[in-house]
């Protein structure tokens, strides 16, 4: 269970009364989505962005995670779009509960070809959305080139850039709170 203070919102289900915009033809969508994750990403590439995540997070004290989901499952579809997702993602991974609020999630969506950054409160507020929002346009923008990889590492390395920005009085990372490896999902 995670637990709630009176500085942050997280939540593990998503907030069907907040966002909730049911959809059949986004649950089709994702109903019949070929799980191909492994497709576009090879062990090879996730060794790659692995690598990209370490070097990203070097010389602050933020922490990448890279989730790329096929597609929503089915039994969450319906309500769930890929904004409630990841926030979603962000909770049940641990992402926000790094010691410094330093978390950030990745997520990439390949059945909608959507991404989604969610930041962690110690970081969201010294940034603005536009940085994010700008982050997303160019991965987006590689997804639909075919270029699966590269967009993620260019996508860790453009975060790695605002983190190290925001966290300039901190030198060192003493240890790494999140796995570098990208989380694959169906």
């Amino acid at each position: 269970m995670v637990t709630t203070t009176d500085t942050t919102e997280i939540v593990t289900q998503p907030k069907i009364e907040e966002i909730a915009q049911p959809s059949f033809k986004r649950w089709l969508k994702h109903f019949f989505f070929m799980p191909a994750t492994k497709r576009y990403f090879s062990k090879q590439d996730q060794y790659e962005i692995a690598q990209a995540v370490q070097y990203a997070e070097q010389g602050h004290v933020g922490e990448i995670q890279v989730v790329i989901e096929g597609c929503i499952p089915s039994n969450q579809a319906y309500q769930q779009t890929v904004h409630m997702r990841a926030r979603q993602l962000f909770a049940e991974l641990g992402v926000w509960d790094t010691e410094l609020n330093s978390g950030v999630l990745l997520y990439l969506n390949l059945c909608e070809q959507k991404v989604e950054i969610v930041i962690d409160r110690g970081i969201q507020k010294a940034t603005e959305q536009v940085v994010w929002d700008q982050i997303c346009q160019n991965i987006i923008q590689q997804l639909a080139a075919q270029h699966y990889k590269e967009a993620v590492i260019k996508g860790v390395f453009s975060i790695g850039e605002v983190l190290i920005e925001f966290y300039t009085h901190v030198i060192a990372d003493q240890q790494n709170e999140l796995s570098n490896e990208p989380i694959i999902l169906g």
